[in-house]
């Protein structure tokens, strides 16, 4: 055989050094999650559930095609039950029952005046004896519970009829859209804004609302796809300010602009820390500790 006949030589791949293979191995296994969890995020809907009122709205930028608008009440009878996998419900559901998992870093809270959740009061507040509550929520309840007990006030706690009535009890709580129409409409009562309250009195934020997802269907794609949201939400605030219609744009920049945040940090995991210690105290209930899930 002649040297023009020789096979030519193969040549060897160079040999990878060890940091060289793990950076392949990684990059192999991001591929192949990434492509597994667009899988599943093509495969699967997502059953979720929030609340009807302007300060939710941030919070399901992009997915409200697919997201149940319920009243507070019902919506944690809901998630209760199975029909949904998360939901934006009260931090008391889930201070009252272990079922369920928090979204860590989103959350609604105040860190002073909220504007929505207060107690209209004709009377001093030593001189109340009973009052009416909005039954849309339990923790705007249990928050004024605590208020005034931390006060050595105890009045007699009353379901409100409606929001319709012609003639006004001395002493009213209200939330969300009701309470805001409410305050800006025509009224003789005082104003106790309980966010300011609860400040006041602990110097930390309140935690209203949360993402509570069943234990059973915690995963990183619903986790990711609530938060993605909210960022969404976020980054278009402006847009949103500007195309909803409820109440006036000046109103709608201060409330979701500076009387409300949505993030869920160490602070504010004090104040539901602070909150369920509170609550424990002044209504003997069965209290569960939080469990955040990213």
């Amino acid at each position: 055989m002649s040297n023009d006949d020789e096979l030519p030589k193969l040549k060897m791949a160079p040999r990878e050094t060890v940091e060289e293979t793990l950076a392949r191995v990684e990059r192999e296994r991001r591929i192949t999650q990434n492509h597994r969890e667009k899988e599943l995020e093509e495969s699967r809907a997502f059953r979720i559930g929030s609340v009807p009122y302007l300060n939710s709205v941030p919070l399901t930028r992009g997915i409200e095609h697919e997201t149940s608008f319920i009243p507070p009440s019902q919506l944690a009878v809901k998630l209760r039950e199975g029909e949904l996998d998360a939901a934006l419900v009260s931090i008391t559901e889930v201070l009252y029952h272990d079922q369920y998992d928090v979204l860590d870093s989103v959350a609604v809270a105040s860190l002073g005046d909220v504007m929505s959740v207060f107690l209209a009061h004709r009377k001093p507040l030593e001189e109340i004896t009973e009052v009416h509550c909005d039954p849309a929520s339990l923790t705007s309840v249990n928050l004024l519970k605590v208020l005034l007990g931390e006060k050595g006030l105890t009045p007699e706690f009353k379901t409100l009829e409606g929001y319709d009535l012609e003639e006004q009890p001395d002493a009213l709580l209200l939330i969300g859209n009701p309470a805001i129409d409410f305050r800006r409409g025509e009224h003789d009562h005082q104003i106790w804004d309980l966010g300011g309250a609860w400040y006041e009195m602990t110097g930390l934020p309140f935690v209203y609302a949360i993402w509570a997802i069943r234990k059973e269907v915690v995963s990183p794609e619903l986790c990711r796809y609530l938060k993605e949201a909210r960022d969404f939400g976020l980054d278009t605030l402006d847009y949103i300010i500007s195309d909803r219609n409820e109440y006036d744009r000046d109103f709608r920049q201060d409330y979701l602009g500076w009387h409300i945040h949505y993030h869920l940090g160490a602070d504010e995991k004090r104040g539901i820390e602070r909150f369920r210690e509170l609550l424990q105290k002044h209504t003997k209930d069965t209290v569960y500790p939080v469990n955040f899930v990213a």
